[in-house]
């Protein structure tokens, strides 16, 4: 993934003055959250069927070796050629061969992540070919030279007249064109790629290694025709999404969509086994599997394995209040919200993300909201905690922290520190409620945006003190 040229304090100021960002994030992340607790209310064993997915999702990577083997074989058996790829940059050198060894000229995607992480569109097009991203967002970001800024909608970020500016631009569309207006000149742009595409690729939601197969899970029929026209489907795989087993599947999909969109199952669901067969009607003659790793084995080896039972929902940016204000774009990485914070330094290191791991309130709503269970606060724990002692972390916080520490190890220091620090306060202008509305940098930082809480008149000593003192006089 390619490193940030700024710094995420840069980002998320800049996120937090673009008042069209708001309102579109507002308007769709009420939607999301509403829409999985009404999904989940509706399932009486909701969840115990969490409980189960986390169990399926942390003995499939724990046995991951034995199922990547497995899917290999059967995957194999069924005619699919599978490749595997170390890194971004191998991922991308195999699906560059595999087009030009078949004379590719014209590609269409399906929504992946997967596609994003190795930034695969950029090789193939300065090798002279023809992308085209076939789901409606992602098609909206690549006409706008944008990119994805949540995991299941990418286009999150964008207000209905953004998008109404956009297509009135490049497709002609009315100035003030309906959402079923612009759909469906979309549909009318996209229609002659799926007739010509000479290859499709897809990512992948889930691989089960007991068939072989590919799972595309979507709420639009492109990844139908993307999968299904092209005479050449390219799969990109990530190689923690094995399913062991079709069993295990069905209750990884009912946990998918609910936790997703709020709905029972998506739309679509393409089981993808092999080539077509002699008797298929329509279907690939080659299929390609690129499973890739690109530092989810070191990620398996280390603290931070739990973030791979990920199966990438979108939950927990639904939920999470610093992704709410800011946006995607904010992270500048592949992967944002809470997943992202953790996910990002696992797969490329720590040192070019180790801001990200502030960007939470550790509040736990992301851990609450995930269909897994997945315990993000405590990963993010240890990544700033990396971030310390690879002294990573700000100057004045390292000081700062250091001097709390050799304070909070004297008690008269620490007393004497905190009755100067109540007297300080004093000083600061007040709210109505009493809260501190302006303090000096560096904590500046937290009171340009909202208030802070005032130092207790009393330490919690002082009032232990005063009341043992009163109780031992009553006994007296």
């Amino acid at each position: 993934m390619r490193p940030p040229a700024t710094t995420f304090n840069e980002r998320a100021h800049e996120a937090l003055q673009d008042k069209n960002m708001q309102v579109a994030l507002e308007r769709a992340m009420h939607h999301f959250v509403d829409g999985r607790q009404g999904a989940f209310a509706r399932l009486p064993h909701g969840e115990a069927l969490r409980d189960q997915g986390r169990i399926i999702r942390a003995n499939a990577i724990a046995r991951l070796d034995e199922h990547l083997q497995t899917f290999e074989r059967n995957a194999q058996a069924n005619g699919s050629i599978v490749h595997w790829a170390r890194d971004d940059a191998e991922a991308r050198e195999i699906v560059l061969r595999i087009a030009r060894e078949n004379g590719v000229q014209r590609i269409i995607k399906s929504k992946s992540m997967l596609s994003e992480e190795i930034a695969i569109n950029r090789t193939l097009e300065n090798a002279g070919m023809n992308v085209l991203e076939t789901d409606l967002g992602e098609y909206i970001v690549q006409l706008a030279h944008d990119h994805p800024s949540h995991i299941i909608a990418p286009v999150v970020h964008w207000p209905l007249e953004g998008v109404q500016k956009l297509f009135h631009k490049h497709l002609g569309t009315p100035p003030n064109a309906s959402i079923t207006d612009l759909t469906a000149a979309a549909r009318k742009a996209l229609r002659d790629g799926f007739l010509q595409a000479d290859m499709g690729i897809s990512g992948a939601n889930f691989a089960v290694a007991e068939t072989g197969s590919v799972v595309i899970v979507t709420n639009e029929g492109n990844g139908r025709f993307v999968t299904t026209t092209p005479k050449i489907h390219v799969a990109l795989v990530g190689i923690e999404r094995m399913a062991p087993t079709l069993r295990e599947l069905g209750t990884l999909l009912q946990l998918l969509a609910r936790s997703a969109t709020g709905q029972p199952l998506s739309v679509y669901t393409s089981i993808v086994t092999g080539p077509r067969r002699a008797q298929d009607e329509d279907g690939p003659e080659q299929v390609h599997i690129v499973l890739i790793d690109n530092g989810r084995t070191n990620a398996l080896a280390g603290e931070l394995a739990e973030s791979l039972y990920c199966i990438r929902c979108g939950a927990c940016l639904n939920v999470c209040p610093v992704y709410r204000r800011l946006g995607g774009h904010a992270y500048d990485s592949v992967y944002p919200g809470p997943i992202g914070i953790v996910i990002t330094p696992a797969l490329d290191g720590l040192f070019p993300w180790h801001e990200l791991p502030q960007a939470s309130t550790l509040c736990g709503a992301c851990t609450e909201a995930c269909p897994v269970r997945i315990d993000i606060p405590r990963m993010l724990l240890k990544l700033r905690a990396d971030s310390v002692d690879a002294g990573l972390a700000p100057k004045w916080l390292h000081e700062g922290l250091k001097i709390y520490a050799k304070a909070a190890r004297n008690p008269l220091l620490f007393n004497a520190g905190r009755k100067m620090a109540a007297k300080a306060q004093r000083l600061a202008p007040r709210s109505e409620e009493g809260w501190i509305k302006k303090m000096p940098p560096p904590l500046s930082a937290w009171t340009d945006t909202r208030a802070f809480p005032p130092l207790a008149k009393e330490s919690f000593t002082e009032r232990w003190k005063k009341k043992r003192a009163k109780k031992q006089m009553s006994n007296d």
